[in-house]
């Protein structure tokens, strides 16, 4: 697929994201947009999945550990027919199919169920290990935010990764600079990225511009290269990526648009 192809796919999967935020009137708009771009990426470009066959033993893995930016991933799955898209319009309402983080009970495309910040690298970490002992040649691929890495759970489950040389585990870090109270490096600093990884055992990528589709692609063409341990990709990315009045604002963490905020945004991703 062509980088045309992928940004047009994208526009839609954003245009996506706005309209379920919206409908709910509650979620989180900037993360998700931010990450959209990589969970397209990933999958139209990169990973072995079919929604023919979304139990297959051999498919690659794919674990959202930033589980608040379900809207992301659920656009991408309904996008690729795991689920019809009128139930995008239903989320977070009661007793509808799809919740305010992933459930891999109930949603089909879903691997594993997330939420609590740091516990889904812990799960990926778990499940390459499980597929390599199964002799299993798929990949997991583990989405972060950067706001998480303050969490002690994803230093150690780092430590196992690299202990157990898991070279089928992908981490990548959407690294927007923001959570929820403001600028990460105000909150509690997690710099250096690329040098705490590196002193954890990884093999460490480093994408400047992740809602870019030749970087994106370049950094995971670097990502396959290593042997005998686990890779992370740092991903520079914008919060709200998109959406003119959203970028770069950590008050679209978890805040829903109105009707005319919807509108304006819309507009702004599709180019009209």
């Amino acid at each position: 697929m062509n980088k045309e192809e992928l940004i047009s796919i994208s526009k839609e999967i954003k245009k996506n994201i706005i309209e379920m935020i919206y409908e709910a009137k509650s979620g989180h708009p900037g993360g998700s947009l931010s990450c959209a771009d990589i969970i397209t990426y990933l999958y139209y470009e990169k990973m072995n999945v079919s929604v023919e066959a979304p139990k297959d033993p051999k498919r690659d893995r794919f674990v959202l550990s930033k589980g608040h930016a379900a809207p992301a991933l659920y656009a991408v799955l309904a996008q690729k027919e795991y689920f019809p898209k009128e139930e995008l319009k239903k989320l977070r309402k009661i007793g509808a199919l799809l919740q305010g983080h992933p459930d891999s009970k109930h949603i089909l495309g879903v691997d594993v169920s997330t939420g609590s910040l740091g516990q889904g690298i812990s799960n990926a970490v778990g499940m390459a290990l499980g597929l390599r002992n199964q002799k299993n040649n798929s990949k997991v691929y583990v989405l972060l935010g950067d706001g998480e890495l303050q969490e002690g759970l994803v230093w150690e489950a780092s430590m196992a990764a690299a202990h157990y040389k898991l070279d089928n585990l992908v981490a990548i870090i959407d690294n927007n600079g923001l959570q929820i109270d403001g600028a990460n490096e105000e909150v509690m600093s997690i710099s250096p990225l690329d040098k705490k990884f590196e002193s954890f055992g990884w093999n460490v990528v480093c994408c400047d511009d992740g809602n870019d589709y030749d970087k994106i692609n370049e950094a995971f063409l670097n990502a396959g290269k290593a042997k005998g341990k686990p890779t992370v990709i740092i991903a520079k990315t914008v919060k709200g990526s998109g959406v003119s009045f959203m970028e770069n604002k950590a008050e679209w963490h978890g805040q829903a648009p109105n009707r005319e905020e919807k509108e304006k945004a819309i507009k702004d991703i599709m180019g009209k």
